[in-house]
């Protein structure tokens, strides 16, 4: 931004004692009273650099949202509770999510991206001195509770933001950057939580606050830099324009019920995996370092990020197919690797669901955007995360809770079996939707 400076037209003269003692000829203003020096404009960075530090503070607030993963075992030992309160835990986190998306989620195109993204870091950091300070039950559910209601709020407004400062960087250029970019942050930094989670659990002291203390100061840090960048949004015009509504073009909406049907089934397994995989690893696997425990997740929500970027190109038919081949088996192979406890047959099932799930998610975004009409696909793709993220929570909180009856084995077959006949359903209602006969 340019600062802003006194020219000779701001310059303003008063009058010398000589002055005074003379009657003035013909009337004359008083004098304004001298006006202090404005302050200097906070320096902005650039809009390219902004492009890469937002990028990085989306990828923090992900990936302390799946921090947690290979901590549930530690958090069982010290609370003292069960796999269904462990499932309950992630959920929260997703209903705060949910909320914040719908409630708060849009208010960055009314007052500012950095104005969004700011309170989304410190609510996060607020969500890690509860979790820290308070080592009980109601702490850890009010703890991922503020975390979803940051995660809501910063995924749609960092995605736009990053779309925002690539086009102010490079103008007139047209790029598939800003998205892939968008994807690896998120999906990258629900990666990394786990890993980095595991690090310190594995071999720094007291892991349960010493992972949320490493968070809290990267959020604080990000925060702090955020407040440098640049803003894209016209704040005064953005004020005067009335909120997006939700509308979908003619018959579209068998459509947008099978996108989000789709994207409920894909983020189902990512839930899964960030709820009860530490607790899996450690009761079926008999593995316990809290390492290998956020690797399993890191492979996962890495290989659904690496078939996007690599895949991203093809068409929707082709990727389609390859996530009905891929979801499916590596479901089949995370039951099997569990009846027959083998680590690395684990880690590969995993790859393969978490590839077949993000190539699935991506083709329900596109068919989502396809159905929305053009002025409210914003407020359409809003709805359509809503019931995603709820998809991360719900599936995870009925496989608890059907433990008690059955083996985890038998288990991982049927949720296995249910959502891969969702996804082919959901995908065959995509491509008889008048929506899809056209494209």
């Amino acid at each position: 931004m340019s600062c802003a400076t006194l020219d000779d037209r701001d310059q303003v003269s008063f009058p010398t004692p000589d002055d005074r003692d003379q009657e003035p000829s013909m009337p004359v203003r008083s004098p304004a009273p001298p006006r202090e020096a404005p302050a200097a404009p906070r320096r902005r960075v650039s809009a390219a650099t902004g492009f890469w530090l937002a990028a990085a503070a989306f990828a923090a607030q992900m990936g302390f949202g799946t921090a947690p993963t290979p901590l549930w075992p530690l958090y069982q030992a010290r609370d003292g509770f069960g796999p269904t309160t462990v499932t309950v835990a992630f959920a929260i986190m997703v209903v705060g999510s949910a909320v914040s998306f719908l409630a708060i989620g849009h208010l960055s195109d009314r007052f500012g991206r950095r104005r969004a993204i700011v309170p989304a870091l410190l609510v996060a950091v607020l969500a890690a001195v509860v979790l820290t300070a308070w080592p009980a039950l109601p702490g850890l559910l009010l703890g991922r509770l503020l975390t979803g209601v940051a995660v809501g709020l910063m995924a749609s407004t960092a995605t736009a933001y990053l779309h925002e400062l690539y086009d102010r960087a490079h103008p007139g250029r047209t790029s598939a950057m800003p998205g892939v970019v968008a994807t690896a942050a998120n999906l990258g930094g629900l990666a990394l939580g786990p890993l980095i989670a595991g690090v310190v659990a594995e071999w720094g002291p007291t892991p349960l606050v010493t992972a949320q203390a490493v968070f809290a100061v990267t959020m604080t840090v990000m925060a702090i830099l955020v407040l440098f960048m640049p803003e894209t949004v016209d704040v005064a015009r953005r004020a005067r324009d009335r909120p997006a509504r939700f509308a979908l073009r003619t018959g579209g909406e068998a459509g947008f019920a099978a996108s989000a049907a789709l994207g409920f089934v894909s983020f189902a397994v990512f839930g899964l995996i960030s709820s009860l995989g530490a607790i899996m690893l450690r009761d079926q696997l008999g593995v316990t370092s809290p390492l290998v425990s956020g690797i399993a997740p890191f492979l996962m929500f890495g290989a659904a990020a690496t078939a996007q970027i690599l895949l991203g190109s093809q068409p929707q038919g082709r990727l389609s197919l390859l996530g009905l081949l891929s979801f499916p088996s590596g479901l089949a192979l995370v039951a099997l690797s569990l009846h027959r406890p083998v680590l690395w047959l684990y880690l590969v099932a995993l790859v393969m669901s978490g590839a077949g799930a993000g190539l699935l998610f991506k083709v329900a975004v596109g068919w989502a955007a396809a159905v929305a009409a053009p002025h409210s696909r914003a407020g359409v793709l809003a709805v359509f995360f809503v019931i995603s993220y709820v998809g991360m929570g719900l599936p995870a909180i009925l496989f608890s809770l059907a433990l008690r009856s059955f083996a985890p084995q038998v288990t991982m077959i049927g949720f296995g079996a249910v959502l891969s006949s969702a996804a082919v359903v959901a995908l065959l209602l995509t491509r008889l939707s008048p929506v899809g006969r056209r494209r």
